[in-house]
C-alpha cells in the first residue's frame, strides 16, 4: 500500500480481514493502474497493530506464531510493494513445514503481542513489543481492491490503524452538517413532456398560446437595498397609521364612556336631589316624626320673617299694624293646624310603638353559630308573646262581622280568666257588656268608646310580667323601685322625673338642664330651628369613624349643639373648597386621615370632594400654602372653643403632645444634615 512509510516492511499480518498480504503481479494499490478485474471492497473487521516505539529505518517482525522471518534494509528509492515476497512463496516456521502462502493466509491468526526488531545502525538492532488491538466494532471501509483471480483483498492504510485523536483546543467545534445549509436537488420537467416543435418548412405551429418574455431592468445591490428600505418605510407608515387609528378609537371610546359616566352621575345627583325635595315636601304635607314637625315649624318661621320684612318695607302706620295683626292671626291658624296633625301623628306613632313592643316580646331567641349561621329558638315566653300579639291584633281590627268579633271577645275572656285580679274582672265585665250590646244591634259608632277601653285594659294586662315574661326587660319603668334612683333626674321646666336618656347633655354643660320635650317645645315657640341637617352630618361622621376601627372617642362626645356651632360659626355652613352651602350634600371628614377625628382635625367638604380628599397621601404637596394656612386657622378656633370643655381638654393636650413630637421628628433630620 502507498500508506506505509518508506524503509519499513511488514512481513506478517492478521488474517481477519485486515491483512497486508504480498500483492501479486496482477494487483495494484489504490490510485495506481492495475488489473481491470480488481474492484472496490466492502468493509470488513480487522485488527490494528500498535507500536510502542516509532521505527526509524526498518521493522522486522519476530515470534509470529513462534516463526522467524528476516528482512533487509529498504533503500530510499525502493517501495514497500517491491520488497514484498510473491504471493506463491512459502514461509518457514519452526513448528510447521513449508506451506504455500495461501494456506498460511487462511490458517494464520495474529497473536496479541508480537516482537519487532528495529535496526538502529549497520550492526545494531532493537526489539520492540507491538500490541495488537482487536476492536469490537467493524472498521469502516475506506477504499481498497480485490484481486479477481486470487481473491486477495487490499485495504487502504486508514482502515488498518487506530485513528488519531485530535487535541482539545478548548473551542467547541461542530460538524459540517451544522455549519452548512442543506441543499436539495429536484428535477423539474417542462409542461410539454413530449417534445418542443418549431415552425419549419412544411410544418406550421400555432403561436396563439405563446407568451413573450422579456428580461427586466437590471438593478444593483445598492438599488436593491434602497428598494427594500422604501418598502420598509411604506410598511412602517401603514403600521403607524393603523396604530394611530386604533389609539384614536380607544381614546374616543374612553371619552364616550367617561362622558356617559359623568352624565349618569349628573342624572343620579339630579334624581337624588329631586327625591330629597320630594321627601321633604311629603314630610311637610304629612308630618309623622319629630324631625318632620321641626322642618314644618322652621318653614313657618322663614315664611313669617319674609312676610314681616315685606310688610315693614311696603306699609306704614295703621296699615302696617293691620297687616301684622292679620299675619299673626294666620300664623295662629297654621300653628293650630300643625297641632292637629301632631295629635294624629302621635296616635299613629303610639299604635306603631305598641305593635313594635309586642313584636319584640314575640321574637325568638337568636344566636350566631361557629359557622356563621343564625339559629333561632322559640321558648315558652316567646310563644306566650306570639299568642298575646295575635289576640291584640284581632281585638284592634275594625270593620269585622259580629260573629268574628264575638269569637275574638270570647278568646280574650278565656285568656284573662287565667289570672284573677281586679284588672281581669273589669275586662271580663266590659266584654260581657259589648256582647250584650251587639246582641241588641247597637250601632258600631256607639261601641267605639267601649272597644277602646277593652283594648287599653288588655294592653295593660299584656304589660304585666307575670302574664308576659318577655315584657319585663322592655318596660321603661323597671319593676324594682330601687333602680329608679340611679338614672332618674328631675326636669325643672316640666317638673317631671325622667330617665337620663331624656336629657340632652352638651359637651360643655355642667348641669342636667331641661329635658328633650321642653327643648323641643321651646324651639317650636321661639327659635324654630331645624336640626335635621346637622343630625345627618353627625350620623354620617360617626359611621365613617367606626369604619376606621382605630378606637375613635372624640366624635361620640360631640353632641348636636356642638356640631351646629362647628358648622355655622367655624365653617360658615359651606364647603372649604367649592363653597357649596347645601348642607344635605356636605360631610365632615378627617383633615389628616392618619389621626382620629376631632374638631381640630376636620374639614367640611361635599361628598365628591371628601372622597377625593381621603385618597390623598401628602396634603402639603396637594394643597397650596394659603389654603393650608386657612384650614389651620379654623382648627385653632375650634381648639379655643372646645378647650373650655373639661372632657375635651385631655384629648386636646394629647393631640398637642403628638403634634410636637411629629414636628421634632421632622426637624431632627434637617439639623443632622446641617
Amino acid at each position: 500500500m502507498e500508506g506505509a512509510p518508506d524503509g519499513f516492511e511488514i512481513v506478517t499480518s492478521e488474517g481477519s480481514g485486515a491483512e497486508q498480504l504480498p500483492a501479486s503481479s496482477q494487483g495494484t494499490a489504490v490510485g495506481e493502474a492495475g488489473d481491470p478485474t480488481e474492484k472496490p471492497l466492502l468493509p470488513e473487521p480487522a485488527g490494528t497493530a500498535q507500536l510502542e516505539e516509532s521505527p526509524q529505518n526498518s521493522v522486522l517482525p519476530k515470534n509470529a506464531e513462534k516463526g522467524t522471518q528476516t528482512a533487509n534494509m529498504i533503500k530510499d528509492n525502493e517501495t514497500l510493494k517491491k520488497t514484498r515476497p510473491n504471493f506463491n512463496e512459502t514461509v518457514q516456521s519452526k513448528n510447521q513445514k513449508h506451506f504455500p502462502g495461501k494456506s498460511i493466509q487462511q490458517n494464520y491468526h495474529m497473536p496479541d503481542v508480537i516482537t519487532v526488531r528495529v535496526q538502529r545502525g549497520l550492526d545494531s538492532f532493537r526489539e520492540v513489543d507491538v500490541k495488537i488491538e482487536r476492536p469490537a466494532y467493524n472498521k469502516p471501509f475506506l477504499g481498497g481492491f480485490r484481486n479477481m483471480s486470487t481473491g486477495v483483498e487490499f485495504h487502504n492504510a486508514g482502515s488498518q490503524t487506530k485513528p488519531i485523536k485530535r487535541s482539545d483546543k478548548g473551542i467547541q467545534l461542530f460538524c459540517k452538517e451544522t455549519q452548512t445549509v442543506v441543499e436539495k436537488n429536484k428535477r423539474q420537467q417542462t409542461r410539454n413532456t413530449t417534445s418542443t416543435q418549431m415552425t419549419k418548412i412544411g410544418l406550421y405551429v400555432s403561436n396563439m398560446t405563446d407568451k413573450l418574455i422579456t428580461p427586466g431592468k437590471y438593478f444593483t445591490a445598492e438599488e436593491y437595498h434602497k428598494r427594500r428600505l422604501e418598502a420598509v418605510i411604506v410598511l412602517q407608515k401603514n403600521f403607524r397609521r393603523w396604530h394611530a387609528m386604533n389609539l384614536l378609537q380607544n381614546l374616543k371610546e374612553q371619552k364616550r364612556l367617561r362622558l356617559e359616566q359623568e352624565a349618569q352621575e349628573e342624572l343620579q345627583k339630579k334624581w337624588e336631589k329631586e327625591e330629597k325635595l320630594r321627601r321633604e315636601y311629603e314630610k311637610k304635607l304629612n308630618p309623622k316624626t319629630k324631625e318632620d314637625f321641626e322642618l314644618l315649624f322652621h318653614d313657618l318661621e322663614l315664611w313669617m320673617q319674609e312676610e314681616t320684612e315685606r310688610i315693614n318695607r311696603t306699609l306704614t302706620g295703621a296699615e302696617r299694624k293691620a297687616a301684622l295683626c292679620a299675619l299673626l292671626e294666620e300664623e295662629t291658624q297654621l300653628i293650630a293646624c300643625i297641632g292637629m296633625h301632631k295629635l294624629d301623628a302621635n296616635l299613629e306613632n303610639q299604635q306603631k310603638s305598641i305593635l313594635h313592643l309586642l313584636r319584640k316580646c314575640a321574637q325568638p331567641r337568636r344566636w350566631k353559630a361557629f359557622d356563621g349561621k343564625i339559629t333561632e329558638m322559640d321558648t315558652q315566653s316567646t310563644l306566650r308573646g306570639k299568642e298575646l300579639l295575635e289576640i291584640y291584633r284581632s281585638i284592634t281590627t275594625k270593620d269585622i262581622p259580629k260573629d268574628e268579633r264575638t269569637s275574638v271577645l270570647l278568646t280574650v275572656k278565656c285568656t284573662v280568666k287565667e289570672h284573677e285580679c281586679k284588672l281581669t274582672q273589669e275586662i271580663v265585665a266590659l266584654i260581657d257588656r259589648e256582647i250584650d250590646l251587639m246582641s241588641r244591634e247597637v250601632n258600631e259608632c256607639n261601641l267605639e268608646g267601649l272597644r277602646k277601653r277593652i283594648c287599653t285594659l288588655f294592653l295593660q294586662y299584656i304589660k304585666i310580667p307575670e302574664v308576659n315574661p318577655e315584657v319585663a326587660e322592655l318596660l321603661k319603668v323597671p319593676q324594682d323601685p330601687l333602680k329608679l334612683y340611679k338614672k332618674v333626674y328631675f326636669c325643672h321646666s316640666c317638673e317631671n322625673y325622667l330617665a337620663s336618656t331624656e336629657f340632652p347633655v352638651a359637651a360643655n354643660s355642667r348641669t342636667i338642664g331641661r329635658c328633650r320635650s321642653c327643648y323641643r317645645l321651646d324651639n317650636e315657640a321661639r327659635q324654630r330651628e331645624a336640626y335635621l341637617k346637622y343630625r345627618l352630618i353627625l350620623e354620617d361622621l360617626r359611621k365613617s369613624e367606626v369604619d376606621y376601627q382605630d378606637d375613635s372617642k372624640i366624635v361620640f362626645l360631640v353632641q348636636l349643639p356642638d356640631m351646629q356651632y362647628l358648622i355655622e360659626n367655624i365653617w360658615n355652613c359651606q364647603s372649604a373648597l367649592s363653597a357649596s352651602n347645601d348642607l344635605y350634600d356636605l360631610v365632615m371628614v378627617r383633615w389628616d386621615k392618619q389621626h382620629e377625628w376631632s374638631p381640630w382635625n376636620t374639614i367640611l367638604l361635599t361628598k365628591e370632594e371628601a372622597d377625593a380628599h381621603l385618597k390623598l397621601c401628602n396634603l402639603q404637596k396637594t394643597y397650596e400654602a394659603p389654603f393650608i394656612h386657612k384650614i389651620e386657622q379654623k382648627h385653632i378656633r375650634a381648639k379655643n372653643y372646645f378647650a373650655q370643655i373639661p372632657v375635651m381638654s385631655s384629648f386636646l393636650h394629647r393631640s398637642n403632645n403628638q403634634a410636637n413630637a411629629n414636628s421634632y421628628q421632622n426637624q431632627s433630620p434637617l439639623k443632622l444634615k446641617k
